[in-house]
């Protein structure tokens, strides 16, 4: 199975409520603009692959799916929400330490 996935506005409820049902779903709200984002992104597809499928990273680009970003009050990027069962479950803005975001993914997973 693969551990990181782009996802978009139509199929996000298939990619991250439905998979969220059976495995954790980290989602990357981030966009090609913005300089935490991209600097964000390696730490985090990294972890993805560390973390052996214990749980999937799914990338939004918020320019181009607005929708799913103003549905979860999106106001700033990066944002990283963790979804459980379909629900937010933790989340935190902006770029944190790798040490941070190690503690949000064991806190969660």
């Amino acid at each position: 199975m693969e551990n990181e996935i782009n996802i978009n506005d139509s199929d996000f409820e298939k990619q991250v409520l439905d998979k969220s049902e059976t495995l954790p779903v980290v989602v990357d709200f981030w966009a090609t603009w913005c300089g935490p984002c991209v600097m964000l992104s390696p730490i985090m597809e990294r972890l993805a692959k560390e973390y052996k499928g214990k749980f999937i990273l799914a990338k939004l680009n918020v320019e181009d799916n607005q929708e799913k970003a103003q549905e979860y009050g999106v106001m700033s990027i990066p944002a990283v929400k963790m979804f459980k069962g379909g629900e937010i479950v933790d989340e935190f803005v902006g770029l944190l330490p790798e040490a941070e975001i190690r503690d949000f993914l064991e806190r969660n997973l």
